[in-house]
């Protein structure tokens, strides 16, 4: 569901009204734990979402995995290796998902 408009994501009239939709319409899923000490994150990058809606999936997306995160340059970051649990998460809102990276 569209936090939005309500609708189906697929149905959804508010995400077409975006400006400027950036990128290829696909999610990218990866893992990095550079400049964090060894610490690794997972980083969703290609969600097409303003500002507060990057928030609320974030949000939503943290507590799914029973984790902190941020949003950093549209960037969500979820700490910890949660790949396959997000990559399936997100397939199910109907998000095309990738795994990038190693």
């Amino acid at each position: 569901m569209c936090p939005g408009c309500g609708k189906a994501v697929g149905q959804c009239s508010c995400r077409r009204q975006l400006p400027g939709g950036k990128g290829d319409g696909i999610v990218r899923i990866s893992r990095e734990t550079k400049g964090r000490k060894g610490k690794g994150v997972t980083l969703i990058t290609g969600l097409d979402l303003d500002q507060a809606g990057l928030k609320q999936m974030a949000s939503r997306l943290k507590q799914l995995c029973g984790s902190g995160g941020s949003v950093r340059d549209g960037v969500i970051e979820i700490q910890g290796d949660k790949r396959d649990l997000l990559v399936a998460e997100l397939g199910k809102q109907g998000y095309t998902v990738k795994r990038a990276g190693g």
